[in-house]
């Protein structure tokens, strides 16, 4: 179940990168944001359940820094 977890989280993370890329997601800041918290959060939760601290500590900050980014107002 952990190997089902990290991958569905890798993938949020690297479909927000290549949308935003290819821009699929340039119009879509909160989407890319979303994505971004979700796979960042699920791939720190997995790095701490097998005391990978670095890795706890690259994703753990990958999620943190999308938070901003979900609290800004949208605008209309």
């Amino acid at each position: 179940m952990d190997q089902l977890f990290s991958l569905v989280g890798a993938l949020l993370i690297l479909g927000a990168y290549a949308g935003q890329q290819v821009g699929v997601l340039s119009g879509r800041p909160r989407l890319y944001g979303v994505m971004n918290f979700f796979g960042g959060a699920a791939l720190t939760v997995v790095a701490f359940q097998a005391s990978q601290w670095g890795f706890v500590l690259l994703e753990g900050t990958w999620a943190a820094l999308s938070v901003p980014s979900l609290m800004r107002r949208q605008p209309r």
